[in-house]
């Protein structure tokens, strides 16, 4: 079972600071016109207009406590929570000039978040019976790479590389760059710090014991038909069982089980992030 995992607050405080600024500007016009003396205290509702996973509340709940902490902001429904249209995902009470100015920057946030979620449950949902992992790819939107993994972990799938640091991945423009696998490899492991793993991305079965043959840690099959997939994962196994195998390429709702039926150990996708479309939520002030 994935666990999601926010990143740290001192992060997260950085960036909705920024995109507060970058939203407010040189102040809400409306808001700040609108109540000329203390504003009041008032509530609001969120509702989500179309069904499906809910991710981002706690993000939108610091927005809300940034502006004016005395703000409450109360989730209605658990962090992750498959949702009809009409529920009422979370209720806020505060100082209405802090529920207005925040109200679109906490809205887009768990919009775009709540719809990764919600696709990413579907492609999980393919392969629950089977033993592959779902992860996702470094194909993210800048500035929200670690939200929208966050996000991915929420629907159920798991998290590849966050970034170029965490491990070693030698693609095909790599292997081209390097001359060959094998010596891509051992130029690699002749500099890395000894805990990084090493992956090799392999389109052929030439590729594939070149890759065993060179000490790879993780063998990627990439765009590899299922039948040639199949064949590829057991000559892995034989040769090495503790060797874990990766699929990867044009991963789609309906292929994602014959991938996982190969036997593959992860199957990697940009899809859940970069198919993914917005979550329709409102907010509505109560009077």
């Amino acid at each position: 079972m994935i666990t999601a995992v926010l990143p740290p607050r001192i992060l997260l405080d950085r960036w909705l600071r920024d995109w507060l600024l970058e939203d407010i500007g040189r102040g809400d016009q409306t808001t700040a016109a609108l109540f000329l003396d203390s504003p009041p205290v008032g509530q609001a509702q969120w509702v989500v207009k179309e069904a499906g996973v809910i991710a981002g509340l706690p993000v939108a709940a610091l927005v809300f406590e940034l502006l004016n902490p005395a703000v409450c902001f109360t989730a209605v429904v658990p962090e992750g929570s498959c949702c009809e249209p009409g529920q009422i995902v979370a209720k806020i009470q505060g100082s209405l000039d802090a529920l207005l100015t925040g109200e679109r920057l906490a809205l887009n946030l768990a919009m775009r978040l709540s719809g990764i979620a919600s696709l990413t449950r579907q492609y999980t949902a393919q392969i629950a019976d089977l033993p592959a992992q779902l992860v996702d790819t470094r194909k993210t939107t800048p500035g929200l790479r670690s939200l929208e993994k966050y996000a991915v972990q929420v629907g159920g799938a798991a998290n590849h590389r966050l970034g170029l640091d965490d491990g070693v991945m030698i693609k095909d423009n790599h292997i081209a760059a390097a001359g060959g696998i094998t010596q891509a490899v051992q130029n690699i492991r002749a500099c890395i710090p000894y805990p990084l793993t090493v992956e090799v991305e392999t389109e052929s079965l030439e590729q594939v014991n070149e890759a065993l043959a060179s000490g790879a840690d993780i063998i990627m099959l990439d765009n590899m038909p299922a039948e040639l997939m199949r064949q590829a994962v057991t000559q892995i196994r034989q040769t090495n069982s503790r060797i874990k195998i990766e699929a990867s390429g044009n991963i789609t709702l309906e292929t994602i089980r014959a991938v996982a039926e190969t036997g593959v150990d992860y199957i990697s996708s940009s899809a859940p992030i970069t198919r993914s479309t917005w979550l329709d939520l409102s907010m509505r002030m109560l009077k």
